[in-house]
């Protein structure tokens, strides 16, 4: 008897799509899917969220000066000549940088073995890639969705069936987080 449910694909395809599936969950908060694949995915994703719960505030504030390029008011780098080459101007800045400690660290990698990354259109622009940008699905689960759920012990998420599909009749539900 297996321990998990083999959705009629073969290994790498079940992975990838698991893995997608929960992805989006954690981005979304919502996904639309079958009760059987809901039911996969809501283990990886509650491993996933209890392991940010735990380490949720393991790290420390380090005070870091960065080089960053002057830009003019249109948003372009600075540029001036040197020896007559065009050679972008820095300024220094000094930021303030969450430096995991090494248990978060080791969290943040299990994460990424399991998300994939994620870039976010907005939905109302016209250049779409010039405005696209990746997220950090790891912070995100650290700063946004751990903290929702520090006082509960478990069940994160919760299957709400919606009836059979046109197609083919299979039991669709969504899966969302509480």
């Amino acid at each position: 008897m297996t321990r998990y449910r083999k959705l009629g694909w073969k290994s790498d395809l079940r992975k990838a799509n698991l893995r997608n599936l929960t992805t989006n969950l954690l981005y979304h908060g919502r996904i639309k899917t079958t009760v059987h694949r809901a039911k996969e995915v809501r283990g990886m994703a509650e491993r996933l969220i209890t392991l940010a719960v735990a380490e949720k505030d393991n790290f420390t504030e380090v005070t870091a000066e960065v080089k960053v390029p002057k830009r003019d008011a249109s948003g372009k780098r600075i540029k001036e000549e040197v020896n007559g080459k065009q050679v972008t101007v820095f300024e220094t800045v000094t930021k303030t940088i969450h430096k995991d400690n090494p248990s978060r660290l080791n969290a943040r990698r299990k994460m990424l073995s399991v998300l994939y990354p994620v870039t976010a259109v907005p939905e109302d622009g016209r250049k779409k890639k010039a405005l696209s940008y990746s997220v950090d699905m790891p912070r995100k689960l650290f700063d946004e969705i751990a903290p929702k759920y520090v006082d509960r012990k478990g069940g994160y998420t919760r299957i709400v069936r919606i009836g059979q599909r046109k197609g083919d009749g299979a039991e669709m539900a969504y899966l969302e987080l509480v």
